[in-house]
């Protein structure tokens, strides 16, 4: 298959919006860190490229804990992150499969990382 799909999403407000292109089928990663399995969050990784930021980047916020690398963005006003700078890919982004508009969860392929033991698990991908 391996067809380039165009989706939009953002936040519970609507005051983050963004556009992001996937390869068919879509992969999806599952975490089980700390702030990954308390938010939710599922993966859709993508480079710079792909995504765009369709409002103001003055409606973000970030948040930086731990080794500070990962830059985690939160709409200033709902408090929903639905992307952010991953530390494992830096020149990209990580979005929130949960935040995108149209899209069926059912139909992507959710792999899982273990990111509570982040750095040796990490290499075993490169």
């Amino acid at each position: 298959m391996n067809d380039k799909v165009t989706f939009e999403g953002g936040c519970h407000c609507g005051a983050v919006r963004f556009a992001v292109i996937a390869t068919e089928p879509v992969q999806l990663t599952r975490c089980n860190c700390s702030i990954c399995s308390m938010t939710g969050f599922l993966h859709l990784i993508v480079g710079a490229d792909q995504f765009k930021l369709l409002t103001s980047q003055k409606a973000l916020t970030d948040y930086r804990f731990n080794t500070g690398q990962a830059k985690h963005l939160f709409c200033a006003t709902c408090g929903v992150k639905s992307f952010y700078v991953p530390r494992s890919h830096p020149d990209g982004y990580s979005i929130n499969a949960h935040c995108l508009r149209d899209f069926d969860i059912d139909k992507a392929e959710i792999s899982d990382f273990d990111g509570q033991n982040w750095e040796a698990n990490i290499r075993s991908l490169s």
